[in-house]
């Protein structure tokens, strides 16, 4: 008879209490120790988890610097090696790496892939080797355009091995914004895939990978997946399974190389409202233990070969251009089953359908089901029975990030559940984190209360605290989320960045040495929290961030129009609504003919996730008197605010235009239902 399950969290308490005599009467006082003595609680999370290194820390934080803070220092390590201690022990008890689906074989009935952990390490080791025989050394870049499929992680899992750097994007992104990221970075090696098929239709990327190799004169190699079988059409390539399929005694004694603990691991895109997607360094070390202590702890998922976990499998929806893709990996450092999706969980234009990734989890016996707080909205309006799509009962927890999570929606999948046949309350493990430093700076507990619409807790070594405009503590009314002290997994650095000015000027630009997230943050009396959206312009489409610059690039680029602003109406329990104001050439007229180009250029240059509900002619987009778009007082406007409360006509170079705005703010709350 197996023991009675422990949650993560309290096994990690136990160990504190048994290891290093530390007791807690409740979370919040294990909280405020993780963020006041920040080297006794990273060294214990170094220890909890058995870091190795082959050489010691001379400390835990020499530097406490933000930015700047140096972890760790001495200590090697390496993302690979982490992920593959495991092989034995998951092999064993028959608990494979990943299992994964496509659009394709699910609507098929085809059996889901399933990949060993001894076959990923081969086939990473595989791929490790080709790339070294490519002249591939440490900090060299390996780019990627590659879908949520098993040959994404073989190749970050390859790439890091080797000390490389990598860097992916997702194939629903056009030449240009994969350009805009790429460019910066001067990859050496490219993986791509020659297509991908969304909501019933296969995709033919072919003449994108040929358009972005050719703007990539750094490029020396291209590897593609033969995913749609049109790879013919791609210049000169090796095929990325051929590459895999070596398997002889240089692969098989393959390990990943160590590194430092702030080696780059990968660099990931953040946009801002002005200028290029930043482009964001992580390190090995800092992802290690962060992702962990999101993951195993705070997430509730252990390794799928321990009792206590009864055999996990991890599922988080997501695209590689996203940060939760990043995330769902974290599963593997820990030796949990990741199952993975790619495709349109929402079925086809034609014929929708909501339970696609219910039938995947049920399939594939998931136990944590993660997605955008947006999935979970389209099921409930789709009106879909979880009780029909299979055998849900092995899921234990619900997951979501993305946006805020209404009450509505998370009381409609509890109540789902209790159809699917569960007697407790299924728990909700709500996130809110960022690209920025690839975790989650508020998230769960298994042993605190449920609160709809509400987040449980601050996350562990995350000093975050709302904030008044003066730089004052608020207690139970909205903030800016602002984090006081660093964290491992913090940029090291924004590519290019000379003297880290934009680094500075993105996150410690409003209060020195505090990072501001841009998030607007409630924490309630007993540590809760809300998060009500974003306190800045940056788009944020179904968990996909953007900045308004790559869409004013693309919008812009049309030979009538003049000018454009947009706005994301994000906001706690409401849809997301973005609309799209645009200044015509003189003439010119908003009709559907240009509407439907409008789309169709942030389609291809972008990704469809950021086509705007609505497109308005104006007159003017108001600016300051430095010539800034004014988004985020629109923004604040549309969602309610006085006008005089949200800017300053003084400050305008343009006041006069916004009685047409504020007209339209009127209009539209009278008229939404």
């Amino acid at each position: 008879m197996k023991p009675p399950y422990i949650p993560q969290l309290r096994l990690y308490q136990n160990w504190l209490m048994e290891q290093r005599q530390l007791q807690f009467d409740d979370y919040q006082a294990l909280w405020r120790w993780s963020v006041t003595d920040l080297d006794a609680f990273w060294q214990s999370i170094w220890d909890y988890f058995d870091i190795q290194s082959p050489t010691p820390h001379s400390a835990v934080l020499a530097d406490a610097r933000m930015p700047g803070a140096q972890w760790f220092p001495g200590a090697q390590c390496n993302y690979a090696r982490q992920v593959f201690r495991h092989v034995q022990a998951a092999d064993a008890a028959g608990m494979p790496a990943l299992i994964s689906h496509g659009e394709k074989s699910l609507a098929a009935g085809s059996p889901a892939r399933t990949l060993s952990w001894a076959e990923l390490k081969r086939q990473s080791a595989a791929l490790a080797l080709h790339l070294q025989a490519l002249g591939v050394q440490p900090g060299d870049r390996v780019a990627a355009y590659l879908p949520n499929a098993p040959e994404a992680v073989i190749a970050f899992l390859a790439t890091a091995s080797i000390g490389a750097v990598w860097s992916v994007c997702a194939p629903d992104m056009g030449s240009q914004a994969v350009l805009d990221r790429f460019r910066q970075i001067e990859p050496k090696v490219l993986i791509a895939c020659d297509g991908v098929t969304y909501a019933g239709r296969d995709i033919d990327r072919s003449t994108v990978v040929n358009e972005i190799r050719a703007a990539l004169p750094t490029v020396t190699h291209l590897i593609v997946h033969d995913n749609l079988g049109t790879h013919a059409a791609i210049t000169e390539h090796a095929l990325f399974a051929t590459v895999c399929a070596r398997d002889d005694a240089q692969t098989a004694a393959f390990e990943p190389r160590w590194v430092a603990f702030d080696h780059p691991l990968w660099i990931v895109y953040s946009s801002g409202t002005t200028g290029l997607p930043k482009a964001i360094v992580h390190g090995h070390g800092g992802i290690i233990l962060v992702g962990l202590t999101l993951k195993t702890l705070h997430d509730d998922i252990g390794p799928s070969y321990a009792d206590n976990t009864r055999g996990e499998r991890f599922l988080w929806y997501s695209s590689t251009g996203w940060m939760m893709w990043n995330a769902q990996i974290y599963g593997l450092l820990d030796g949990t089953t990741c199952c993975t999706f790619d495709g349109n969980p929402g079925g086809t234009k034609d014929k929708p359908d909501w339970t696609t990734l219910w039938r995947f989890a049920a399939a594939t016996q998931v136990t944590f089901f993660g997605a955008g707080a947006a999935f979970y909205a389209s099921c409930m309006k789709a009106g879909i029975d979880l009780s029909t799509c299979g055998d849900l009962t092995r899921v234990r927890a619900l997951g979501t990030t993305g946006s805020p999570l209404s009450a509505e929606v998370q009381q409609w999948g509890t109540d789902q559940f209790h159809r699917v046949g569960l007697k407790e309350d299924i728990w909700w493990c709500n996130i809110s984190g960022g690209t920025d430093f690839a975790s989650a700076f508020i998230g769960g507990n298994r042993e605190l209360p449920l609160h709809p619409g509400e987040m449980q807790c601050r996350m562990l070594g995350c000093a975050v605290e709302a904030w008044s405009e003066s730089g004052q503590v608020v207690v139970d009314e909205v903030g800016e989320l602002v984090c006081l002290k660093p964290i491992p997994s913090m940029p090291l650095y924004l590519w290019g960045d000379k003297n880290n000015a934009r680094y500075l000027s993105s996150y410690f630009d409003t209060y020195p040495n505090v990072w501001r997230h841009g998030d607007w943050l409630k924490v309630t009396p007993q540590g809760g929290c809300i998060i009500y959206g974003r306190s800045d312009a940056t788009i944020n489409r179904y968990g996909l961030r953007m900045g308004t610059s790559e869409i004013y690039n693309a919008v812009e680029s049309l030979p009538e129009v003049i000018d454009s602003m947009v706005v994301d109406l994000e906001y706690l329990g409401r849809d997301s609504y973005m609309p799209l104001f645009v200044v015509l050439r003189e003439g010119v007229t908003l009709d559907d003919a240009l509407r439907t180009r409008i789309g169709q250029a942030i389609r291809n240059a972008l990704s469809p996730r950021f086509v705007p509900d609505d497109v308005f002619q104006v007159a003017e987009i108001p600016r300051t008197l430095s010539g800034k778009k004014q988004e985020l007082p629109i923004k604040k406007l549309l969602l309610g605010q006085p006008i005089d409360k949200v800017v300053n006509r003084d400050a305008m170079a343009n006041p006069g235009c916004l009685d047409w705005y504020v007209a339209f703010a009127k209009n539209r709350a009278e008229h939404k239902t």
